[in-house]
């Protein structure tokens, strides 16, 4: 096994970001929102939809099968990281993952109304892989990267994300805005987006399975049953989070502020496209711009917090984001979307780079069994977006009005903020009392 802080080993590990966001930008954030309003617009039936037998407003189906699908994360993740770190297949799930998140991307393709059911369900299941991934691409951050290198390590990563989706959004760009140079219609050009997502996604992705370690087998001596060894494991690392005092204070406020966080990104274009009738070019444009500020965001967070402390410059971006989210509910045009954009971006990757490092170092570091902890995290964070989208869309079913929503949402921002507040005063007195202690 290598040494941490190898160059190589962080450098494969970042390009699976670079790999895999190319779905979040194009299928969550820009190109997929806008040809899915599209196609399901109709204003003379509510712009209603039905999936299964069932009607939905077509917004409030994409958040529900979203959500759905942070569902079946929440549900199975617990048990495949104890799994994996029990019997080392870290990078083996990582991959069957990614194939089907990649696969099931390159579907989309396909999608119509004629093939509405089938384009939905591929929609889900690209989802659950590119969270199933994520999930022990985390993972190994406190394998590859001693403490005082994880957050620089974890924002590197993010950058990676922000630069590939970038590149693939650019690439896209050119047949989505001029399809007749390709002799494709405007339809055809949103669907191959889709194709180049899930081809990029999984050819990037061949550089990490290739040069990442693989997992540390964790099962000791004794032959367990695969399915009641991760069981074992997982109530193993739950009793140890218990008496960690500030892993245990940092998941709940980490709940709560990623409620707002996540959801916000995940229906940000479909409120653009569906509340300020912006045209699919603007959507793209916007979204560009708040990766590309993002990289800046996440650059400077890494800095904030090696000079102020994880804790405090949370709290600090947390405060933005109630301010953000509030404001949304007043946004009426294209340029004061723009602004809200700008700094969405500045705060959108430093606050995402900076929970995954701040987790990571109130885990005990050089274990073995790091997918198990972090299991922890990316279901907190999983079960946040099933929270988020399903209060979204079901606030917008009742009232008609995303504005209502994402007003809902600030409420989430408001709790994870004074929880991180007590946080930090629980961690001075931990800090005081080892300084004590030495």
């Amino acid at each position: 096994m290598k040494e941490k802080n190898d160059k190589k080993t962080i450098w494969a590990w970042a390009m699976f970001d670079w790999a895999n966001q190319s779905y979040n930008m194009v299928i969550l954030s820009t190109i997929f929102p806008a040809y899915y309003v599209a196609i399901t617009a109709n204003k003379q039936n509510g712009n209603m939809v039905t999936f299964l037998g069932h009607k939905y407003i077509n917004t409030v189906l994409s958040s529900y099968i979203l959500g759905l699908s942070y569902l079946i994360i929440v549900a199975i993740l617990p048990i495949l990281t104890s799994i994996a770190d029990y019997k080392g297949h870290k990078k083996l799930y990582m991959q069957l993952f990614t194939w089907m998140g990649s696969l099931a991307c390159a579907g989309l393709f396909f999608f119509t109304m004629d093939t509405f059911v089938f384009g939905m369900i591929c929609f889900g299941l690209a989802s659950v892989g590119y969270c199933g991934g994520f999930v022990f691409y985390n993972s190994y951050l406190p394998q590859i990267a001693t403490e005082d290198k994880q957050d620089a390590v974890s924002a590197k990563g993010f950058i990676y994300g922000f630069a590939g989706s970038i590149v693939v959004q650019v690439l896209c760009f050119v047949f989505v805005l001029s399809p007749k140079t390709f002799g494709i219609t405007d339809d055809v050009a949103a669907r191959l987006s889709f194709l180049i997502v899930g081809i990029w996604w999984i050819g990037f992705s061949l550089i990490p399975f290739y040069l990442l370690p693989k997992g540390v087998p964790n099962a000791g001596s004794h032959e367990y049953n695969v399915l009641t060894g991760g069981f074992k494991e997982l109530v193993k690392v739950w009793r140890k989070v218990k008496e960690m005092p500030l892993l245990k204070r940092f998941l709940p406020a980490f709940f709560f502020y990623s409620v707002g966080v996540q959801t916000i990104l995940l229906v940000a274009a479909n409120f653009g496209a569906k509340e300020l009738k912006m045209p699919e070019e603007d959507l793209i444009t916007i979204i560009l711009l708040i990766q590309i500020v993002a990289i800046i965001g996440a650059a400077i967070t890494a800095k904030m917090s090696a000079k102020y402390g994880n804790t405090k410059v949370l709290a600090g971006i947390i405060a933005i984001w109630c301010v953000i989210c509030g404001a949304v509910y007043f946004v009426a045009n294209a340029h004061q979307f723009y602004a809200a954009a700008v700094v969405v971006g500045l705060v959108m990757g430093g606050v995402q780079s900076l929970s995954r490092s701040t987790y990571s170092k109130y885990i005990p570091q050089n274990i073995p069994d790091t997918a198990s902890y972090f299991s922890f995290y990316d279901v907190t964070e999983k079960l946040s977006i099933v929270v988020g989208l399903f209060t979204f869309g079901f606030v917008e079913a009742i009232t008609h009005e995303m504005r209502d929503s994402a007003l809902v949402l600030d409420c989430f921002f408001a709790v994870g903020f004074i929880l991180l507040i007590s946080l930090m005063v629980v961690e001075t007195r931990v800090r005081s009392a080892e300084s004590v202690a030495a």
